[in-house]
Parts: structure tokens; C-alpha cells; sequence
């Protein structure tokens, strides 16, 4: 096999699923500050889809979808001082102009990775990266959440909320979630005190004196719940869009609300790989695929219901803590 080059997924049109195929591709070289990474394998988000569909930030294809890594360095650009050549390293490529992920290689700037946790295989790593910077953006730098404080996860069981229960318990929080009844015993699993069953409760008349809600479901329930906020509380939403109206009724109601984007952030990610190595933090695989494959988890995911994250293993070694 020639080892200039290296199998991608790409697409040369917007549309379903089936417009992901693999491809060959010159493999790259790591510019100044860049690491070059053997990816192990590649997180799978709804953003992908999103973009797959829409072209959204990336514009008109052809392009190689993916932000979340996680891999062993093979090249060093110059000036990088953080990693060497086979470390083993998870993080987020930028977003969203860094998309790149679905490939046996990406660059990517040394300080949007992180060492990967010895406690987490490749897999596992690579399903945290953007679900796991938004759960830490929102409610550790935005909402500074503290112990003792209530904090409600709308979406709990999803790719982000279930990894935002275990960051928001992580910080010592009394964490509500709302999730689906067949998935409540997921959520108490990951360390939530009560989960409301959204489909046959009414998550405000359920909810009260709350500090800080995650939204990462949008509709009317974000909108709704800020009803639930008490006195100086925070919404905070990972879908910055249709927001003016919950900014003018938490006004109204006398709180906050604000929305993200989600950055890469070395700060974040070793936070992160902090409390999973601490054992309190690990993501739920729900499903794995070889990169061949990338349509096909499209497909899972579109099909809706997901718990947890979906992930491309690139390599086989992607099941291995080491």
C-alpha cells in the first residue's frame, strides 16, 4: 500500500447518507504548531449530519466530515513542544472549519489535544471530545457550577446530556435529567438524583429552584424551562439558533440565558481527561463502525433514538486502552 496516502470518507454532494464513500487522499504533513495523528478512531456528532446535509460552515463539498479524534502522534510540526511522535492523544479539531476527522490521518493544532486517559480505550476517547467541551464550556466556564447547586439537563440521555450529567455531578451538583422512561435507569446510572420522564411529566410543574439548565434539545421545552430557573439561574443552550425569544422571556423572568459554540480547548480536554481517569467520566458507546462505514452510522443516527455516541474505529487497535 503506498504510505503517502491514506483512506478518507468524502462526499462531492450535499445530501442522505449514502453520499459518504471512501476514498484515497494524499496523506498531510504537519504545519507550524500541528501535530500529524494516526487516528484510532472518530466520534461521530449530529453537527456531521448537519453539515453532510446542508454544507452549514463548510460550504459546497467536497469536504471530510469529522471534528472528534483520538489517535497516536505520528509527526511533529515545528514549534510544537506539547507531544512527540507516539503519544497517544484525544481531542477535537477545530470548529468548524477543522472538520477532518473520518481519515486514517488529520493535522491539527497540538493544543486542540490532550494525552488520552490510560483509563479509556480509543473508542471510548474518541466519543467524548465535542459532546464532552460543551458539557464542560457551558456548565464550567459559563455557569461556574458549584457544589450543592441544581443544575437540569434537558436531553440527558443524548451524545452531550449524558456526558454533562457525570461533568455536572462531577462538580458536585444535584443534577435532574429529563430522558425518555426506557432510559431513565441510563441517566441514575451516571450519576443523576432524579430523571423526569419528558413524554409523561411536565418538566416545569417537576422542576424547581433550579441554577443552571443544559440545553441540547432546543423546541419549546428550552423555552419552558426557564420557568424552572430560580433566582440568578442560567440557561445555557448548545444550539445558538432561533434564540432571541428565550432571551427576551428570560428577561421577562427575571434570569439568564446565553448559547455556545462549542471551541477546541486544551484546558477542557484535560479537564475531561481528569475525571475520566479519575473514574468519574466515561462516554457511552452505543454503537461502533469501521470508517468504511461512516454512512451507515449517518444512517443509525438519523433514524433517532440514540443513547449516547456513535463512533468510526479506524484502525483496530481502536478498542485498546494502550
Amino acid at each position: 500500500m503506498n504510505t503517502h496516502t491514506m483512506q478518507v470518507i468524502s462526499q462531492d454532494t450535499l445530501g442522505d447518507p449514502d453520499v459518504l464513500r471512501p476514498v484515497r487522499r494524499e496523506r498531510p504533513e504537519p504545519g507550524v504548531g500541528q501535530v500529524l495523528v494516526a487516528v484510532h478512531a472518530a466520534g461521530v456528532n449530529p453537527t456531521d449530519a448537519q453539515h453532510r446535509r446542508l454544507g452549514l460552515f463548510l460550504g459546497e463539498p467536497p469536504f471530510t466530515l469529522g471534528w472528534d479524534v483520538s489517535g497516536v502522534v505520528e509527526a511533529v510540526g515545528l514549534g510544537v513542544s506539547l507531544f512527540e511522535p507516539g503519544d497517544e492523544v484525544f481531542g477535537m479539531l477545530p470548529y468548524p472549519n477543522g472538520a477532518g476527522a473520518y481519515a486514517e490521518y488529520v493535522t491539527g493544532p497540538a493544543r486542540a489535544f490532550a494525552p488520552k486517559p490510560a483509563a479509556l480505550s480509543h473508542t471510548d476517547a474518541a466519543a467524548l471530545p465535542m459532546a464532552g467541551l460543551v458539557a464542560w464550556q457551558a456548565l464550567v466556564d459559563t455557569a461556574d457550577v458549584r457544589d450543592g447547586q441544581r443544575v437540569l439537563v434537558l436531553g440527558a440521555a443524548g451524545g452531550i446530556g449524558h456526558i454533562a450529567v457525570q461533568v455536572a455531578k462531577a462538580r458536585g451538583a444535584y443534577v435532574i435529567g429529563t430522558a425518555s422512561d426506557d432510559k431513565g435507569d441510563l441517566v441514575r446510572d451516571l450519576g443523576a438524583d432524579d430523571v423526569i420522564d419528558y413524554r409523561a411529566a411536565d418538566v416545569v410543574k417537576e422542576a424547581h429552584d433550579i441554577d443552571v439548565v443544559l440545553d441540547v434539545v432546543g423546541g419549546a421545552d428550552r423555552l419552558r424551562s426557564l420557568q424552572t430557573l430560580g433566582p440568578g439561574g442560567i440557561l445555557v443552550s448548545s444550539l445558538p439558533v432561533e434564540f432571541d425569544e428565550v432571551t427576551e422571556r428570560a428577561a421577562e423572568l427575571g434570569v439568564r440565558a446565553t448559547n455556545l459554540v462549542v471551541e477546541h480547548d486544551r484546558a477542557g480536554m484535560t479537564g475531561l481527561a481528569a475525571l475520566a481517569e479519575a473514574g468519574r467520566l466515561r462516554p457511552h458507546v452505543a454503537a461502533t463502525f469501521p470508517l468504511a462505514e461512516a454512512a451507515k452510522a449517518h444512517a443509525l443516527a438519523e433514524a433517532g433514538g440514540a443513547t449516547g455516541k456513535l463512533v468510526l474505529t479506524v484502525r483496530p487497535q481502536a478498542d485498546s486502552k494502550s
